[in-house]
């Protein structure tokens, strides 16, 4: 009978649900791959991120949580339906974690899209919390990129089904100039991510002020994320080169002071189909 009962007992252990891991925040890092964004600008992206987490202070930020480890997972997305998981998730806790993260995205290949889809990369970003086995006290999707949300669903929805489950949206405008095939990117792309993309409790843009300003700024963020805070207002990595926007449209009349400049409305579709938005819902602030 007693050897039985533990028959059972190692036989129930072994169908049974594994228990989640407790980790301090749940971190998917979505990157852009988009036309806009060429291989060399793809690399900066990856090294950035690479930099990151070889950083003392962002390996300290995690340390010094709760629990002391976190899990995140890294994927890059363009056009709707155009998505790839680069790293899968990984538990970091220490120096050694963190590099076996990092050796993964040394070691895949860089590729690049067509449209850019930020929907798209809110809703996969989504997805992925269903599919691991951590318990977090936080789930952030960590989303950088050049340009507005021109592919897929509308942007407002998938706002807002991820904040309806919990979920922090942070962002990371980069600030891109350069003219390539596409779009060029708008200049006051912070005031779009500020509007349109982030959301949540705490969540907050760091701006870059271009690629090669991407690690630095990438870094900072990582940083205020794990720790659980945020910047007291939006933090650039370069001097600006072109005067912020500070409204949505429509364009009231300009002050004397000078012209504004005015970020893309949020309740445009997307470019290639789809109808009208519904009215975009407050921010969490």
């Amino acid at each position: 009978m007693i050897r039985l009962v533990a028959c059972l007992a190692a036989l129930l252990a072994l169908i049974a649900p594994a228990r989640a891991q407790q980790v301090d925040i749940e971190l998917v890092l979505a990157i852009d791959i988009s036309r806009s964004v060429d291989w060399e600008e793809g690399l900066l992206q990856r090294e950035g991120y690479i930099s990151a987490f070889s950083n003392p202070l962002l390996l300290k930020a995690i340390q010094e949580g709760y629990y002391g480890r976190i899990a995140v997972t890294y994927f890059e997305w363009s056009t709707w339906g155009d998505v790839r998981v680069v790293a899968p998730w990984t538990v970091i806790s220490d120096k050694d974690s963190a590099a076996r993260f990092t050796g993964v995205l040394r070691r895949e290949l860089i590729w690049t899209g067509q449209r850019t889809s930020i929907s798209q990369a809110i809703d996969f970003g989504v997805s992925l919390f269903a599919l691991n086995n951590f318990e977090g006290d936080r789930k952030v999707i960590d989303i950088s990129g050049d340009g507005i949300n021109n592919s897929g669903r509308h942007i407002n929805d998938s706002r807002q089904e991820a904040l309806a489950k919990g979920v922090t949206i942070n962002g990371l405008p980069i600030i891109n100039s350069r003219l390539g095939p596409g779009v060029p990117p708008p200049a006051d792309l912070d005031a779009y991510y500020k509007e349109c993309v982030i959301g949540g409790p705490g969540a907050f843009i760091v701006v870059a002020e271009g690629f090669d300003k991407f690690a630095e700024a990438i870094t900072r963020k990582l940083i205020l994320e794990i720790a659980g805070l945020q910047p007291l207002g939006i933090e650039r990595f370069a001097a600006p080169a072109v005067q912020r926007a500070q409204f949505l449209n429509p364009r009231p009349i300009a002050p004397a002071a000078g012209p504004l400049r005015y970020a893309p409305t949020c309740n445009g579709p997307p470019q290639g189909g789809g109808g009208q938005l519904p009215p975009m819902l407050p921010l969490p602030r």
